[in-house]
């Protein structure tokens, strides 16, 4: 029934895949209504302020159901899907379904929210010759106006992914066909400085006034994927884009000005915590980038990145080893594995509050899909999985609580880090316990950024 909802945007796509050809059309039509609504938040006499962080959508559009198992959707590589229905499977990446489920459920919970963050990767992890610079524009653009059909009046700040250019990982330090299209995707978010920044190099700032406090906000969104490991076209680039001299300079100007800046970016600093002595950027600009955020603590907020599919937090510290800022990498809308992984993620979106006239970073509200349970019933049934603070005994997202609630988890058969781990991989498979290296290496790579702090930790155990 194509074209069978009013006003539906519609896109035609087909990818390259052999046997897995197929073509859709991605309606942006109403789902039938998913579970119970987000619980409200406590009011008080001055409200929270809070925004949305969704990442990794990963949009499969050749997903299917099938007999044949293994031709169920191109981001299997060819391998059986576990147990496809409606809503994905954990051998695939999203179905459109999925991520309309998502979308309505955030704008069904009718939270009051500020503006929401996107940490990029819309299209699929397929073989390299199933995808072109074009088809890589249409999923990003159809995403985009997805997003905007749902919260059309809603503030986005959103970043590129390593999977947001083709061939995927290669973006590059100046501008180019990619760039160009999506800041034209991004232009009703984007002030006409951040479209001009963004379209050099891929990255941009923008303040947010927030209606409460004085002092504007300052989001300023990175392009990570330029210090990607696996990104060939930055090889022995000191500063790709001199993106990095413009971050400090960036962030002096906030110094002066005395405003809050949340960053936000794909791929996270620090070490990978499913990957021991790993960093998901290159070792030398992990350090730079781990030496500006020490300078300029004060100013930023908050940090928040996608890529790893997965739900952690890391907490930086200073020199000393005192606590000075909160990173947070939220789990993605797709649900894939690869058939070599023991754990994949369900489905996640999550909500943050802050203090609206300072800025920092007050609880984190995380949603799900039990996708198997989406599945057997035909219904996407997202709801909480938990409140940050609650679940964890801690006052706020202030980095010297997360550092408390760091060492917690050290605490040998600690049952809260069994919880956290449960969380980080979104409530997958809860017989799944994490001890020993699998402990050491979630507990280092949480509480050390920097190559020397993580290295000594590892060694010890």
């Amino acid at each position: 029934m194509r074209g069978a909802c009013p006003g539906a945007a519609s896109l035609s796509m087909e990818l390259a895949g052999g046997c897995c050809a197929v073509s859709l059309w991605l309606l942006l039509c109403r789902l039938p209504a998913p579970g119970a609504a987000a619980p409200a938040p406590p009011a008080g006499p001055l409200a929270v302020g809070q925004f949305w962080h969704v990442s990794d959508l990963h949009l499969d559009p050749t997903y299917h159901i099938t007999g044949d198992h293994t031709k169920v959707c191109s981001s299997s590589k060819g391998a059986n899907a576990s147990n496809p229905g409606p809503f994905g499977d954990f051998f695939c990446d999203s179905p459109y379904q999925l991520i309309l489920s998502a979308f309505k459920y955030m704008k069904e919970s009718e939270q009051q929210v500020s503006f929401m963050i996107w940490t990029g990767d819309s299209p699929p992890h397929v073989p390299m010759e199933e995808l072109s610079t074009k088809m890589v524009i249409n999923v990003i653009g159809n995403m985009t106006s997805t997003i905007q059909s749902f919260f059309p009046d809603l503030q986005v700040f959103p970043a590129l992914g390593n999977h947001d250019y083709w061939p995927q990982d290669q973006l590059p330090v100046s501008a180019n066909e990619v760039y160009s299209a999506v800041a034209n995707f991004w232009k009703p978010w984007l002030t006409d400085e951040a479209i001009s920044t963004f379209k050099k190099g891929g990255f941009y700032t923008q303040l947010f006034q927030s209606s409460v406090s004085p002092q504007p906000l300052r989001i300023i969104s990175l392009n990570t994927n330029l210090y990607y490991s696996p990104n060939h076209v930055t090889l022995n680039i000191t500063d790709p884009a001199n993106q990095l001299a413009w971050l400090e300079s960036t962030l002096e100007i906030s110094l002066q000005k005395k405003e809050k800046v949340y960053v936000i970016g794909h791929v996270p600093i620090g070490y990978l915590p499913f990957a021991r002595n790993t960093t998901a950027i290159r070792g030398y600009y992990n350090e730079r980038l781990v030496k500006i955020f020490r300078k300029y603590s004060d100013v930023i907020a908050g940090q928040f990145f996608g890529h790893t599919h997965r739900d952690s937090i890391m907490i930086l510290l200073d020199e000393k080893e005192n606590p000075i800022n909160s990173l947070f990498v939220a789990p993605a809308v797709t649900p894939v594995k690869s058939v070599f992984q023991r754990e994949s993620n369900n489905p996640g979106v999550r909500l943050y509050q802050y203090d609206p006239l300072q800025y920092s970073l007050l609880d984190l509200w995380q949603f799900y899909l039990n996708l198997t349970d989406a599945n057997m019933k035909n219904e996407s049934n997202w709801k909480l999985e938990y409140i940050l603070t609650k679940e964890y005994g801690i006052e706020d997202l202030k980095p010297e609580n997360l550092y408390e609630m760091a060492k917690q988890f050290t605490v040998p058969h600690s049952k809260l880090f069994q919880q956290y781990y449960n969380n980080f991989i979104v409530s997958y498979d809860k017989s799944i316990v994490c001890e020993g290296d699998c402990k050491t290496s979630q507990i280092c790579a949480m509480q050390y950024l920097d190559h020397s702090f993580y290295t000594d930790c590892i060694q010890r155990g």
